[in-house]
């Protein structure tokens, strides 16, 4: 007779397959660029897979700075490596070992800490974030299976649970890789209290992340902390929004109708040591991310969906198997809607491929359009990128982050992405919080309309028509090529400006404002390339730069530039802000 042992863990297994194989088409999504990114530099460099630049939201940045260990980039190394591309069937199989690992792991903990543990186990596989995210190459489900293994086989094979330690630490954020210490320092505390080498054995996650820290430093000559800490200063640490939508995104871990009855439950056993222990491992991670985590990503929740599942197991089945049911149609309906998004940008690169062959081709985006487009040739926009005439921008409305200046065409219509599934991770007008707090507080999105638009352009010729502007005037629009805002008038650490040639020589002079926040000094002024004037100012405030002779340019349009030495950034700005700009031409 079969054990129900097996058999319980075989079903498991089986569901966990047919919630994933037929996802494993699934087009690259989210931040899966940044570890494709990284994955493609480990091949050059194996030991250091961070060590590269990554264009991220306009900018160039040191992705030393990515807050997120190596673990992941080598896994799609090994794969890179294997298949000698990025191919997504191969790739999201190999993935789910990475759900299969932390069905079993689930399994155990619930064998463990559960009166029903097919119903815990069931409960937890149901977890939307879990039936969603499970289709990525993100960090999520390697670090959830890690975590889940490591918790699983700390109290019976601690050898074992220390190398899953240390692999959580290298795949997680910081923040959640620290967690890990206090919450088993719990558990060392509740049942093995005078255990010397299990209290040892807590350190290994922040153990490994110092010694990944001092051999970065000592090899690249940077540390990772240290570049993270100055990128933290482009973001919001506080933001409120934030810690509401993690909110919002706990109480669907499991299905909100159980939560209360699963609280209600738990709170007479509080001192219980079992019970005392999933409301710690709830709590401290909980509390931990309110306190760091400035996104409010339901992802970041996964590694307490275990926990809450294994408490709500304590009701009866006949509620379980209702909580079950709809959380599982809830997490497959907003896979399919995921699935239809990021497979739209998939189609629209192909449909463009003719485009990239034989044209400079640039996409404005962070996520699954980018990939797909700098897979037929296109490269990443900049805000500092000075665009060519036909030169093609492909940009997402959802996710661009730079505003293109230059007379534009459009090449073809505005593409919708749509999904038949009514449901929305994130969108144009979903106000769904799963995938980023900042586009609004709900675990997800209900809507019809399109969940982004993709839109083609081609530059033109510039046809300017002043030959001073004043960024007042709203004619300025049609001569500002790159690096200033057309809001505020600040400018980055280079101003480019398109204007007309004047009949007869004249000096060329730019008027600006240097804040007391500012630490800009030096200012040069080039036409058409070659510097014209350089001027350095000891102190904050208004000032021009003149060349020093008139100046006659040799087309009938002139290009200008204005450059600092130094930018700063004022969070929640990210911006690289260099100076405000009040007035540039010949005069």
């Amino acid at each position: 007779m079969p054990d129900p042992t097996t058999r319980g863990l075989w079903l498991i297994f089986a569901l966990v397959l047919l919630i994933r194989i037929p996802f494993w088409n699934q087009a690259i999504q989210g931040d899966d660029t940044i570890y494709l990114h990284e994955a493609a530099h480990a091949l050059v460099e194996p030991l250091h897979p961070d060590n590269t630049q990554y264009v991220f939201q306009g900018a160039l940045v040191d992705l030393r700075g990515h807050p997120h260990g190596p673990m992941d980039a080598w896994v799609l190394a090994g794969l890179l490596a294997v298949f000698g591309e990025v191919k997504e069937i191969p790739f999201h199989a190999a993935y789910t070992v990475f759900s299969l690992i932390a069905a079993w792991a689930m399994w155990s903990l619930a064998r463990r800490f559960s009166p029903n543990p097919l119903w815990a186990t069931l409960t937890f596989i149901a977890v939307p974030v879990f039936v969603v995210n499970g289709n990525s190459l993100e960090t999520d489900l390697p670090f959830l299976a890690f975590w889940m293994a490591a918790v699983a086989l700390f109290q019976w094979h601690r050898p074992l649970a220390c190398i899953f330690l240390a692999l959580a630490a290298m795949t997680a954020s910081v923040p959640q890789a620290f967690l890990l210490t206090p919450i088993l320092g719990v558990w060392v505390w509740l049942y093995r209290r005078h255990d010397r080498a299990a209290w040892l054995a807590i350190f290994v996650p922040p153990v490994t992340l110092v010694a990944w820290q001092i051999f970065e430093r000592l090899s690249t000559g940077s540390l990772p902390a240290g570049v993270l800490t100055g990128y933290l200063t482009r973001f919001d640490l506080w933001n409120p929004k934030a810690r509401l939508a993690l909110l919002m995104h706990f109480c669907f871990l499991v299905f909100p109708a159980l939560l209360p009855g699963a609280f209600a439950i738990a709170w007479p056993k509080r001192r219980e040591r079992d019970t005392l222990f999933l409301l710690a491992w709830i709590g401290i991670f909980f509390s931990g991310i309110l306190a760091v985590f400035f996104a409010g990503s339901a992802r970041y929740l996964l590694p307490i969906a275990a926990p809450v599942a294994l408490l709500a197991s304590r009701l009866k089945p006949k509620w379980l198997a209702i909580g079950f049911a709809a959380q599982m149609v809830l997490g497959l309906g907003l896979a399919v809607a995921n699935y239809q998004h990021w497979d739209g940008y998939r189609k629209v690169a192909a449909e463009l491929r003719e485009r990239t062959e034989r044209q400079r081709v640039w996409v404005d985006d962070e996520w699954g359009l980018r990939h797909y487009m700098q897979s037929e040739g296109a490269l990443p926009l900049t805000k500092t990128q000075r665009l060519r005439v036909g030169d093609i921008v492909v940009s997402s409305e959802l996710s661009h982050q730079v505003e293109v200046n230059a007379p534009v065409l459009p090449v073809m219509r505005t593409i919708e992405i749509r999904s038949v599934i009514p449901l929305r991770l994130i969108g144009l007008d979903g106000h769904s919080g799963y995938s980023d707090g900042s586009k609004g507080g709900w675990p997800f999105g209900i809507s019809s309309g399109p969940i982004d638009r993709v839109r083609v352009v081609e530059v033109g010729e510039w046809h300017p028509t002043l030959e001073y502007i004043k960024m007042t005037d709203p004619a300025t629009r049609e001569h500002v090529v790159a690096g200033i805002s057309l809001d505020d008038h600040w400018m980055s650490r280079s101003g480019i400006v398109v204007l007309k040639s004047p009949a007869a020589p004249m000096l060329l002079s730019a008027t600006f404002y240097i804040p007391d926040n500012a630490p800009a000094r030096h200012v040069w002024l080039l036409l058409d390339g070659q510097e014209v004037a350089s001027q350095t100012f000891a102190v904050p405030g208004k000032y021009d730069v003149t060349s020093s002779g008139p100046l006659k340019p040799v087309g009938p349009a002139a290009t200008v530039e204005i450059r600092v030495d130094r930018t700063f950034t004022a969070p929640p700005d990210v911006r690289d802000l260099g100076m405000v700009l009040i007035g540039v031409g010949f005069q």
